[in-house]
């Protein structure tokens, strides 16, 4: 039980870890001057109403800033034939993994096996009126 709960709990880890490391995205800010107004991540940042002006497009007090985190690009899929393992250590592996697979269970010795329960004098239950529903 334990076993298949830590299975699928680390299959579903690595299987975000390939998610998040492919995926990218951009950071867009916009400056107005040297405070920042917008930061976006998803769409386009909004305009402050500065560059609206006419006035202060010739300052040009106004930038956009674009940040792009890429994520990896190419994955490596290898297949089984890639492994290298020699036939040697191979059959090792084979014959200690199914050697002990079918191991027989020793007896355990039974401590009350010979042990006779004791005479019942009355029924407990019937005198105490405790019944089990």
């Amino acid at each position: 039980m334990i076993k298949k709960v830590f299975h699928k709990i680390f299959s579903s880890t690595l299987a975000l870890l390939v998610l998040f490391s492919t995926v990218s995205f951009t950071v867009e800010k916009h400056y107005c001057g040297d405070v920042l107004v917008d930061v976006s991540m998803f769409t386009s940042v909004e305009k402050c109403a500065m560059e609206n002006m006419e006035v202060l497009l010739k300052m040009n007090c106004c930038k956009d800033e674009v940040n792009v985190v890429k994520g990896q690009d190419e994955l490596k899929l290898s297949s089984i034939e890639d492994v290298k393992l020699a036939p040697l250590q191979f059959a090792t592996l084979y014959v200690y993994t199914y050697l002990n697979l079918f191991k027989e269970v020793e007896k355990q010795p039974i401590p009350f096996n010979n042990y006779s329960p004791p005479n019942l004098v009355a029924n407990v239950q019937a005198l105490h009126q405790v019944f089990i529903i």
